[in-house]
């Protein structure tokens, strides 16, 4: 099959195109968000190729997975004609009573997590849940450093979203991601990779996220090894069984657990020998890739 899919979410879209398919990925000159391209950070398969615009009207495309309203117009500008398309919803709406905007487009839409299918009002559209899915990297943890660790992409712009507000209680605490320059032990953009490096070396893993569909970061984390501290928000309460960390509504019992793992390492290593197995069981690839192979042969027959 045959894949048209713009390049927006960096740990998604490298789970996606682990498939047996062929995934065309928009690229434009400047390669901004309406053309990434192909990852820069993250390890891809060949079989996801670039495409310019231009070069897409010579493409045969299969189906299209849309994941912003506004890649409709996209596709009927560049493809010039019509494919089967799905939408994927990757965030939680921005309060309870919002209706999603693909509602009533008469396309099959995709919620990443079931606490975005209960939150947003799909006003009768027909809904998929397909969880997550996250490559394998490893048992690589070894919590040699007795800090914490958070991922956070914009964590200055998103600060109450993201929880950037509580880093503090979490303290010490090295923050990865996307512009964390700004910010007291910031990381910066690390090649993806040795970023999940970077983060094994940590004894605990923080996840201070308020409002956020569920973080790809923590599922990374797990898989890891690392044991986690969360808040006890969206859908972090179905992906982080009791033995796997602790999570938490009151920053105070946060941050004695987070304590509590960076005094102790054996305690940190079965928790996180936990949290992995409770990963790899519930979001591993080969799961995630079966979901969405089943979903696109009946959306392309």
């Amino acid at each position: 099959m045959r894949i048209l899919v713009w390049h927006v979410h960096g740990s998604w879209m490298t789970a996606f195109v682990h498939g047996a398919h062929d995934y065309l990925v928009p690229v434009v000159p400047d390669r901004g968000p309406d053309g990434r391209g192909r990852a820069r950070t993250y390890d891809w398969p060949r079989n996801a190729r670039e495409v310019t615009p231009a070069q897409l009207r010579a493409e045969h495309v299969d189906v299209a997975v849309l994941q912003r309203p506004h890649e409709r117009d996209l596709l009927r500008a560049w493809l010039g004609r019509e494919v089967p398309v799905v939408y994927v919803e990757h965030n939680t709406p921005p309060d309870v009573r919002a209706r999603h905007p693909m509602a009533g487009a008469g396309l099959p839409l995709v919620h990443v997590t079931h606490f975005n299918d209960l939150f947003w009002d799909n006003d009768g559209a027909a809904t998929t849940v397909i969880e997550h899915g996250i490559p394998d990297p490893g048992h690589r943890y070894t919590g040699e450093l007795p800090r914490a660790a958070a991922v956070i992409n914009e964590p200055v712009r998103r600060t109450r979203v993201a929880g950037t507000d509580l880093l503090p209680v979490f303290a010490p605490v090295d923050v990865f991601g996307i512009a964390t320059e700004t910010l007291e032990n910031g990381q910066g953009d690390l090649p993806h990779d040795r970023m999940l490096t970077e983060l094994s070396r940590r004894r605990v893993y923080v996840h201070p996220y308020r409002w956020t569909s569920l973080g790809l970061s923590l599922l990374e984390a797990m898989t890891l090894g690392m044991p986690v501290v969360a808040v006890a928000a969206t859908e972090a309460i179905e992906a982080v069984p009791p033995e796997a960390g602790v999570l938490s509504t009151d920053p105070a019992r946060l941050a004695e657990a987070a304590r509590d793992f960076a005094e102790d390492p054996e305690l940190a290593r079965q928790a996180g020998k936990a949290a992995r197995a409770a990963a790899l069981d519930r979001y591993g690839l080969d799961r995630f890739l079966a979901d969405w192979d089943r979903l696109l042969r009946e959306v392309v027959r």
